[in-house]
């Protein structure tokens, strides 16, 4: 690896992979992460963000490639990495006959903390993340978001120059994902490297300053929220419609006077597709006509890393190419 970005990275991975058996599940994995700033791993399940993760947190070792963080490699210095690194993995880590305080004093002293700065360390960490009046609460019972944020409460106990996120905002509301994202952006200040993985792409563009789209174990973009939106988007139609019924007879007459293909949103009620310059939208409005269908809205809108997302990890190719052979994230990190 070349000193030079060792150095001025936290983390830089090399033909990093992970081989289950004759599948790979990780494959020419390269990685370059600037101290001080936020990566976002996006993929479908199983595309391989957790096994990345996995390796980089020395939970799993690599089939093939290597990989250092902090300065060290995650195979022949494990012991370093650990030092150096927090981890909220997308399972609960915490002891739920515990309270909030204590798993986090707990943490502390495990990381050989003296009790006093341990104790103290907790009550700051609890009061960051509005945990205070639960802080002497069993774990067991919280709220699903209130232990997430203990989760990732007790990733920080140590001050870690490397954190990595797997999925941290899962089960919070809007409003506490709001709040967590100003705790990440005051760590980041702070000179905190983070590893994100995450299936909210608002969140990414939101928070990571290089996004990694993974795809069957596999790398098919990187760039900035920006720059993937610029090369991978541009702009979409997307028609409404109110009855789930109309998205297939949408998709096929948009299809005839849109840029490319068209994606189905079955949750949002919505059909997406390119736009070029030259797709005006009473032509969109005829050819829905034509088709019987009466759409709810007809609009034009910027590209959103949804639609990066969509058009480069197709999930009708996906389907069709993995046949139930590739492993979920679950069965990743059961491996």
């Amino acid at each position: 690896m070349n000193q030079d970005i060792q150095t001025s990275h936290a983390v830089v991975t090399e033909g990093l992979g992970k081989q289950y058996g004759d599948m790979w599940a990780l494959r020419d994995f390269d990685l370059a992460v600037p101290t001080g700033s936020v990566l976002g791993l996006l993929g479908h399940n199983g595309a391989g963000k957790t096994t990345a993760i996995r390796i980089l947190t020395t939970l799993a070792a690599p089939s093939a490639g290597r990989a250092k963080v902090a300065g060290h490699d995650v195979v022949t210095e494990p012991n370093e990495v650990r030092d150096q690194i927090g981890l909220t993995s997308q399972s609960a880590t915490v002891d739920g006959l515990m309270s909030g305080f204590a798993n986090l004093e707990m943490i502390g002293r495990l990381y050989h903390l003296p009790r006093k700065v341990a104790r103290a360390r907790a009550k700051e960490l609890l009061a960051e993340l509005q945990l205070e009046d639960a802080a002497e609460r069993l774990v067991k019972d919280y709220s699903g978001g209130m232990r997430r944020r203990l989760d990732l409460a007790a990733s920080l106990v140590a001050s870690p120059p490397v954190l990595f996120l797997d999925e941290p905002t899962t089960g919070l509301d809007p409003e506490s994902r709001n709040e967590l994202w100003d705790l990440l952006r005051q760590l980041v200040g702070g000179g905190t490297t983070l590893i994100l993985t995450t299936q909210y792409l608002e969140e990414a563009d939101q928070l990571a300053d290089e996004v990694v789209l993974l795809d069957h174990g596999k790398i098919v973009a990187t760039g900035s929220p920006v720059q993937l939106k610029a090369r991978h988007g541009g702009e979409r139609v997307v028609v409404t419609v109110e009855d789930i019924a109309d998205l297939g007879p949408v998709a096929a007459a948009l299809e005839k006077v849109a840029a490319g293909d068209a994606e189905i949103d079955e949750e949002g009620l919505f059909v997406a597709a390119p736009a070029s310059e030259a797709t005006r939208l009473i032509e969109v409005v005829r050819a829905l006509e034509d088709g019987g269908v009466d759409a709810h809205d007809v609009r034009r809108r910027e590209a959103t890393l949804d639609d990066v997302f969509f058009s480069l990890t197709s999930p009708r190719n996906r389907a069709a190419s993995t046949d139930g052979n590739e492993p979920t994230d679950r069965e990743e990190a059961a491996a």
